[in-house]
């Protein structure tokens, strides 16, 4: 493969997808390379620097290149979820190393940090006292942030959080799988690490499962999650990557659509009487808005979250009133999806009952509305 070197935007790269070029066939779509092993030549060396997929296969070339390019990021490792991805990065702390993470996450990780018993996890609000407190310095070795955090929206402030983590001699890792590359950069704004679920906005079309880490620059650690990524499996397949590469060169069409409609929605519902509040980056009265404003640029994310006026049974009937909103579990994705979360995530959940986690698509946002408000009347 050769790499287009024009010095292009990043909406431009990611629609050409890097403009790589099969060399043999001339191609503009590179093929699927699905082979899971590799010839040794006569001197028993890999002429091609690869022996076996599971460690290093042709087909996350482009997709880890890609997704490097749209981080601004020296590397990055495919994985074959975003709970593979996350978890990897844990795995990685030593016994008695201790970590930190928002007490509002994605909360298939966050089950996962408070049931093991090998982690020592304290759990804190997205304020930025609120992680000075908990870091311990010496001891704390992972600051985890999640900024929008799911499903509550909370913003925190990634540089000054990793200011504090890198004093106290700790890695920080965001997972900015709600903002994307298109509206916060987290390298750029002092975190080590990045992680994906390329499942949701990356692939963009419901039909992927994958993760991805991206790093600030090549060390010893990123070394590590490499080799560990090789020994726990967690790999993608090739038909996988074939597909997220697809998906990433709609990337900034689909994410910026979907979130001018999120915006709009927000705000037309915040007049809705049978709503009770509105969660959402981009409206001036959330509490985050003004980190928002600074941290994120062209955009407040395609996710927003409604409180029902009449509580759980309320916005659970509302949710089974709706038409065009699907009721599924996952986000972005170019249909939209609604989810009573704290159904998903049970008794334990910060989560309140009354709300609705909302995925915005790229549907026709009159279409939305007209929806939202009949299941409301």
């Amino acid at each position: 493969m050769q790499k287009n070197d024009n010095a292009c935007s990043p909406e431009t790269l990611a629609a050409q997808a890097l403009g790589w070029i099969d060399e043999q066939t001339r191609a503009v779509v590179p093929p699927l390379h699905v082979s899971t092993t590799f010839e040794r030549a006569a001197d028993n060396s890999f002429q091609a620097g690869r022996s076996y997929a599971r460690a290093d296969s042709p087909a996350f070339n482009q997709p880890e290149a890609l997704i490097a390019m749209l981080e601004d990021g020296a590397d990055a490792l495919v994985f074959a979820s975003g709970m593979a991805a996350a978890t990897c990065v844990f795995h990685l702390l030593a016994p008695g190393d201790h970590a930190v993470a928002p007490r509002v996450m994605y909360w298939a990780l966050r089950d996962w940090l408070a049931k093991s018993s090998q982690l020592d996890v304290t759990f804190v609000d997205a304020e930025v006292e609120a992680f000075r407190q908990a870091l311990i310095p010496g001891r704390t070795r992972l600051v985890w942030i999640e900024t929008p955090a799911n499903p509550l929206w909370d913003v925190t402030d990634i540089e000054a959080v990793s200011a504090l983590a890198h004093r106290a001699g700790a890695r920080v890792a965001v997972d900015s799988t709600v903002a994307t590359p298109v509206f916060t950069r987290p390298l750029a704004l002092g975190a080590d690490l990045v992680m994906h679920s390329a499942t949701k906005y990356l692939n963009g079309h419901s039909d992927v499962v994958a993760g991805a880490l991206v790093a600030r620059e090549i060390d010893s650690h990123w070394q590590r999650l490499k080799t560990l990524r090789a020994h726990l499996g967690g790999i993608p397949g090739p038909f996988e990557c074939y597909l997220l590469v697809r998906g990433m060169r709609t990337l900034f069409p689909r994410v910026r659509l979907a979130a001018a409609s999120a915006l709009e929605l927000a705000q037309r519902l915040q007049a809705h009487p049978k709503i009770a509040q509105v969660l959402y980056p981009g409206l001036p009265e959330f509490p985050g808005h003004e980190l928002a404003v600074r941290q994120m640029h062209g955009g407040f994310g395609a996710m927003l979250s409604i409180r029902v006026g009449g509580g759980e049974n309320a916005a659970i009937a509302l949710a089974a009133r709706l038409r065009l909103w699907k009721r599924a579990t996952s986000l972005g994705g170019v249909e939209s999806l609604v989810e009573h979360r704290a159904s998903v995530e049970g008794p334990d959940s910060p989560c309140p009952r009354d709300l609705l986690r909302l995925s915005v698509g790229i549907e026709n946002v009159d279409d939305l509305y007209a929806d939202l408000v009949q299941a409301l009347s």
